[in-house]
Parts: structure tokens; C-alpha cells; sequence
């Protein structure tokens, strides 16, 4: 008991602020607190599977209890927005970031399936075969998967992609029903 104590407090100390740092890349700071907090309960808990490497491991628990967390507000978020003034003036949060920075508004444009290859690689630090353990795919699906989402961000930041004005597509829109 006294060797697990001894593995699980390591674990704890090498990689609480890298599992922290991924749920909050992801999530909400308070939020993400919880989901580091709960992904070493299960490590705790499931001590013996956890791998010599954990890191990986760590963030796929992490990713499956943010995804729960998801799921489980699902329904207060779908009420909230149904109640929601749609004239009410609200700006997303993400949005506002997105248009003060050219390579936010690009990778924002991506799918969440690009973004998450790309955070993981790039945001997390992982390898290749660490970021396909974290999605619990094959090493050469991750590479696929990472070419391509590299492939469209690029396309993204080209020139004429970024000038291709979705303000003038506002104004059109706004324009045609004033």
C-alpha cells in the first residue's frame, strides 16, 4: 500500500499542472480544476492501469470526464438558451477573442476534431503516438488526421482566405433585411 501511496503521489506531482493545463485549454479554469481533481481520483482508483508513462492516459481520463461533463449540462445549457433573449446583444465569448487575432480566427474556423489534433501536439506537448493514445486511435489515424488539420489551418491563414471578408457577408446580410 505504502509503494501505490508512494506511485500515485509522483504521478500526482509530475503531471497535476500538465492535466490541469489540458482541461483548461478545454474548459473553464474552475471547471477545469475539477476535472484534474477527478481525473486523479481515477487514477487513484484504477492505479494499477495506469501506464510507466502516464501522461497519455492522464489526458485521455481528462478528456472523458470533460466529455462528461458536457453531457451531463447538456440539458441546462439547451434551456438556457431556449430562454435566452435572441436580441438581447450577447456576443460569444470565443468570437470576440477569435476576431482580435488572424491565426484564433483560423483555427476557430476549424472542425473541433482539427483543433483537438492540433491542441494536443501543440498546446500539450505530446508526440504523435501520445496524442494517439489520448484519442485512443492507431498512430497513423493520428498522423492522418494531424496532416490534414495542419493542411486546412493553413489554408485558413492564406491571404485571400482572410480577406474573403465574412463582414462584407454580415453587412449583405444586414444590408438585405434593413
Amino acid at each position: 500500500m505504502a509503494d501505490d501511496r508512494d506511485r500515485f503521489e509522483r504521478i500526482f506531482r509530475e503531471h497535476f499542472r500538465p492535466v490541469l493545463r489540458f482541461a483548461a485549454a478545454r474548459i473553464d479554469p474552475e471547471r477545469a480544476k475539477d476535472v484534474a481533481a477527478e481525473t486523479f481520483l481515477v487514477a487513484w482508483r484504477r492505479l494499477d492501469e495506469v501506464p510507466e508513462e502516464p501522461r497519455p492516459w492522464l489526458f485521455g481520463v481528462a478528456r472523458r470526464v470533460i466529455a462528461g461533463q458536457f453531457r451531463s449540462q447538456s440539458r441546462r445549457e439547451a434551456l438556457h438558451t431556449r430562454l435566452q433573449d435572441p436580441g438581447d446583444g450577447a456576443v460569444d465569448p470565443a468570437t470576440a477573442f477569435a476576431d482580435r487575432d488572424e491565426a484564433l480566427a483560423a483555427f476557430a474556423t476549424l472542425g473541433e476534431r482539427d483543433r483537438e489534433v492540433l491542441r494536443l501536439v501543440t498546446w500539450d506537448g505530446l508526440s504523435n503516438a501520445e496524442a494517439a493514445e489520448v484519442l485512443d486511435v492507431t498512430r497513423l489515424a493520428f498522423a492522418v488526421r494531424l496532416h490534414r488539420a495542419r493542411r486546412r489551418l493553413e489554408r485558413t491563414l492564406e491571404p485571400e482566405s482572410l480577406s474573403s471578408a465574412p463582414q462584407k457577408t454580415g453587412r449583405r446580410h444586414v444590408d438585405a433585411h434593413s
